[in-house]
């Protein structure tokens, strides 16, 4: 697509900067020039095709963190995967993925699936076979034997096996790696949530053997141990993070420091229904839960949007519920949008092409209609979604 994209609103940095009457150049999958629509224009010359949203803004697509594209989001969520074949898998993983592009979202990264179907999905939308947000995908997360998320084909035990499961996603062609530190809920009959799965040096083979491919690690941790073992291992990011001991919360003022001196970012996985999980779960304790996140962003924790989407009741359609969870814990408006663009893209590594309206990045563009800045609602008003400069609506997509 080559066009000029204009709007009353461009943001055009942290904190909620922004331009009046903005535009971005798109061409060939790249911003060619951002700023005020005059200039934009001025550079683009009278022959380019003019797209222009007065009432709305124009700013960066979303960047969801967490997701699980081989998960349907339904009531058991684990049995449809198991039941289904990776043909059969496949074109469900497809449709989630457009829904998640129609909403917003540009990138993602995907935390697990089963036989390398997300890199498969990864590589097809960038060759432009089907609709999507660019994907990041993690492949086949290691686990225990039994453990969390076994189903999907990553138990390993012992040194060895742990380097060579890391060695057989890298050879995959996965953008990261991702290993289950402590168990986790959807995973009948396997550890709780709070009981550790690896030994801390068990973790640091996992990222020493990441590193030797480039590959970041993703840690899912849930209980104090596994984060304490994740953060001595030196992980690139903690999910979920909610500091359970076996018999209730165990915060542990340390581990935050370390955390926030790392470098560490923290991924809470706040899932759309975090209100309906609040319900179910307990008021009380649920808000102990949030303020756990609240502090820990209070005390320099960089922290993550994303969804969980693919277990219950985590849509693949609704990011703007799960951004309000940390409106919830008290970030304005204008720092949740950083959230979700500058500030996920410097996380992931990929500040350097997406994540800003620049010439330069990547065509990763949102047009809304109102103004988001001020109310994140606006968000949920999606006129036009461009990932890598491809629009979702045919009938915008030029050769």
């Amino acid at each position: 697509m080559q066009a000029v994209l204009s709007a009353g609103r461009m943001v055009t940095g942290s904190g909620g900067r922004e331009t009046a009457d903005g535009a971005v150049f798109v061409d060939k999958g790249v911003i060619a020039a951002a700023g005020p629509r005059a200039a934009v224009e001025s550079q683009a010359g009278p022959a380019v095709p003019r797209l222009a949203f007065p009432e709305g803004t124009l700013l960066p697509g979303l960047i969801d963190t967490h997701v699980h594209l081989a998960l349907d989001a339904g009531p058991d969520p684990v049995k449809t995967l198991q039941d289904a074949t990776d043909t059969e898998l496949y074109p469900g993983m497809a449709e989630r993925a457009r829904r998640l592009l129609a909403t917003g979202v540009t990138t993602v990264r995907d935390l697990g699936d089963r036989g390398g179907l997300a890199v498969r999905l990864r590589d097809e939308i960038a060759g432009r076979l089907l609709p999507g947000p660019r994907i990041l995908a993690a492949g086949t997360p290691l686990t225990g034997p039994g453990g969390h998320c076994w189903f999907l084909g990553g138990e390993v035990e012992g040194a060895e096996a742990i380097r060579a499961a890391v060695r057989r996603n890298a050879g995959s062609g996965v953008d990261l790696i991702k290993v289950m530190a402590t168990g986790g809920g959807i995973t009948k009959g396997g550890p709780p949530v709070w009981q550790a799965q690896f030994t801390t040096q068990e973790l640091r083979i996992v990222v020493e053997e990441a590193k030797r491919f480039g590959l970041p690690v993703a840690a899912h941790a849930h209980g104090t141990e596994g984060i304490a073992a994740a953060v001595a291992a030196g992980v690139d990011t903690i999910e979920h993070c909610t500091w359970m001991g076996r018999d209730g919360f165990d915060v542990r003022e340390d581990l935050v420091a370390a955390i926030a001196a790392q470098g560490i970012a923290v991924g809470p996985a706040a899932s759309p229904d975090w209100r309906g999980f609040a319900e179910r779960f307990g008021r009380e304790r649920a808000e102990e839960m949030f303020d756990r996140i609240r502090w820990m962003a209070q005390r320099g924790v960089r922290l993550l949007p994303g969804t969980d989407a693919g277990v219950s009741r985590a849509v693949f359609d609704d990011f703007v519920s799960s951004l309000e969870f940390f409106e919830h814990i008290g970030l304005t408006p204008a720092g949740i949008i950083d959230l979700a663009t500058t500030g996920a893209a410097q996380a992931l590594g990929i500040s350097h092409d997406t994540g800003r309206l620049a010439a330069g990045y990547r065509a990763d563009v949102l047009v809304v209609d109102g103004n988001p800045l001020s109310d994140l609602r606006a968000l949920r008003s999606v006129r036009l979604v461009l990932a890598g400069g491809h629009p979702l609506d045919p009938e915008l997509r030029r050769p």
